[in-house]
């Protein structure tokens, strides 16, 4: 007599070698039905079942095979690959590491691993299973590009785009690989490069709307707004993001006539699409703070070596810790020495990048945050959808970003009555304003910083040198037009410009060619792309006699770094917060002479410096002590008022 699961088992061996999948898998649980102990039934039929895309079952079956086989490196790896496509990756990566124990040179088992760890945000421990997948399959394009995610989300551009390379040696029609390579010379300053990629990706998929996204930032690198803003634009018709859609209002700021309300309108757009329609968290009461720390959440990318951080520490340095408790929510992927000292200032710290939003929020509002503040706004890995949630009862948006989030779930936003008049247009925005009494960001210089040592005289030996800092984008064809007429009017005068671009030699052809324009030779004009540590970047002001700002989106970073090494900052004051920081910062400082009311007396200003040697040097002279003296760089007064401002608005919450 015939032992029916023998029979059932030979089925299903003859139909999955005949490749009558669903066949097979049925014949498997008509067996498991009858012998569930069948382990090799088990495993066919988790693994028909993963075929299937029915990865909860596979899942399920590979759990009760491995309760017989705890030891197969094979079936430790396919349970992992089904709870993968659950995205249970922790547990995916506790079967991958015993996997691995058991055959440490299966390349795939190490590359799951790696992209597991990536998913839970643990970049650094997935990066050596990826490299260590790379070299023990050197042939496997996903494996390279992968590795070079990896390493690009760890801020390591020049290893990723080597590891781009390989993978498109290996197999160039991939899409994905041509715009993350562009994506990673992009950030090596290497624009035309970056561009040429992007261009490539899109000649395989010309709808790939990443691409084209990424294409309009490096434009905006280049300072080639205009021709960025329908890149953005036909990005977000073709896969309308929460990322592609902030990318086109940070560029519309760049370019000038779009007045308050109408960028207003804009980013209320953003919370329509995106914001609006998402679930809030259950409203709580406000928490009443007598007798107990405020607790205040900081969420940030920036957590790292970054223009936000050398405002932010300062004031995480100076919270009084015994009226708040602080919690910094880091959602980025970089970590170096500055995120080591803010992790030692925070009193609790998240890693939180690998957080979904819906998590993000749950998790902030268990932590029981009381206010929670945005420092990025619409800037790079923002996470304004968790703030679309409403976790806490008071939610505020500062520092990162010169405008109005759009989002009507955040009170306010902080500013000061310089950069955000009273009754002015500059008012227009979701959120109602949060005057702080005498500006609104504190600077913290960093450490050893060198001497304020200026040129010699402007002579037969040495040229005058005007110097712009800021990032390309922001140099307007406006503030081109400008610095033509400065150096027209002042004919033995040199420009330095010097940003993470300015080394791309396609991009000094069209600066070049835009200054020609306007009555400018070339061998009138200096670039410097030069990635330099923070001493080196500040001792090149010591090269230069004054700063021309940029307009309509001024510095601010860099105009306090100007500063900060004695350096006279020549600003147009606008109508709107990113067009007076400038100004707001010269006026604080006590140089509103500094400070122009339009174009023709922002020249007249520069070049009026230019000609008057001894007023520089008295200038130079007294710059930094009048900076470091005043509100920008106090720290404790400035981080007083801050607290008492959010606890009076705090207050205010029903």
């Amino acid at each position: 007599m015939s032992d029916p699961s023998a029979n059932l088992w030979q089925q299903a061996l003859a139909f999955s070698q005949a490749g009558r999948m669903a066949e097979a898998e049925e014949a498997c649980r008509r067996l498991l039905a009858v012998q569930p102990g069948h382990v090799l039934a088990r495993r066919m039929a988790g693994a028909l079942a993963q075929s299937a895309r029915r990865h909860a079952q596979a899942a399920e079956d590979f759990r009760i095979a491995l309760a017989a086989q705890p030891d197969d490196a094979d079936l430790l790896f396919q349970a992992a690959l089904s709870l993968r496509a659950l995205s249970r990756h922790a547990e995916a990566v506790d079967l991958l590491q015993k996997s691995i124990r058991l055959r440490p040179s299966h390349a795939e088992s190490r590359h799951q691993l790696g992209n597991a760890l990536r998913r839970l945000g643990r970049h650094r421990e997935a990066l050596p299973h990826l490299e260590e997948a790379a070299r023990l399959a050197p042939g496997s394009a996903v494996t390279w590009l992968n590795l070079g995610v990896t390493q690009l989300e760890l801020d390591r551009p020049a290893e990723a785009a080597s590891s781009f390379e390989h993978a498109l040696v290996l197999d160039p029609s991939m899409p994905e690989a041509h715009n993350v390579h562009g994506n990673a010379l992009l950030a090596l300053g290497r624009i035309a490069p970056a561009q040429a990629a992007f261009e490539s990706a899109l000649r395989l998929r010309p709808d790939y709307a990443p691409a084209i996204d990424n294409l309009a930032r490096s434009y905006k690198a280049q300072g080639r707004v205009p021709e960025a803003l329908p890149l953005f634009k036909r990005a977000l018709e073709l896969q309308p993001s929460p990322p592609s859609h902030s990318n086109l209002l940070l560029a519309l700021h760049y370019v000038p006539g779009s007045g308050p309300a109408a960028m207003a309108d804009e980013h209320a757009r953003w919370d329509a699409m995106h914001a609006a329609a998402l679930p809030a968290l259950p409203a709580i009461p406000r928490r009443n703070p007598i007798g107990r720390r405020l607790k205040i959440g900081y969420v940030s990318a920036d957590f790292c070596q970054h223009a936000v951080a050398f405002f932010f520490e300062p004031v995480l340095a100076h919270h009084d810790r015994s009226r708040f408790e602080v919690t910094c929510y880091h959602v980025g992927t970089t970590q170096d020495a500055t995120t080591v000292r803010l992790r030692e200032l925070a009193e609790h710290w998240v890693d939180a990048a690998a957080l979904a939003d819906d998590v993000l929020a749950r998790q902030i509002r268990a932590d029981g945050i009381d206010v929670l503040i945005d420092l990025a706004g619409h800037t790079a890995h923002n996470r304004l959808l968790v703030f679309a949630r409403k976790p806490a009862p008071l939610q505020v948006t500062w520092l990162g970003y010169p405008d109005t989030t759009g989002l009507r779930a955040i009170d306010y936003r902080v500013t000061d009555a310089y950069c955000v008049p009273p009754g002015s247009p500059a008012e227009a925005g979701s959120e109602r304003l949060l005057r702080l009494p005498e500006v609104f960001c504190c600077y913290q210089p960093p450490g050893g910083c060198p001497t304020v040592t200026p040129p010699p005289p402007a002579g037969p030996d040495r040229p005058f040198r005007f110097c712009s800092f800021n990032n390309l984008a922001k140099i307007s064809e406006a503030a081109v037009e400008a610095w033509g007429a400065i150096l027209r009017s002042s004919p033995d005068s040199q420009l330095l410009i010097k940003s993470p671009g300015a080394g791309d030699p396609d991009t000094q052809a069209r600066l070049r060619a835009r200054l020609a324009g306007h009555g400018v030779s070339e061998d009138r004009i200096e670039f410097n792309g030069d990635r330099l540590g923070i001493r080196a970047h500040l001792e090149l002001y010591n090269r230069c006699d004054v700063a021309l700002d940029t307009f309509p989106y001024n510095g601010t970073t860099t105009t306090c770094e100007a500063l900060l090494m004695g350096m006279p900052v020549v600003a147009l004051k606008g109508d709107s917060h990113v067009s007076r920081v400038s100004a707001d910062f010269l006026s604080t400082v006590g140089l509103a002479d500094l400070i122009a009311d339009d174009v023709e007396q922002y020249c007249q200003i520069a070049v009026e410096l230019a000609s008057s040697a001894t007023r520089l040097t008295a200038l130079r002279t007294g710059i930094r002590g009048r900076f470091l003296a005043s509100p920008l760089c106090n720290a404790a007064r400035f981080t007083a008022d801050f607290e008492r401002s959010i606890v009076a608005r705090f207050e205010s919450v029903p």
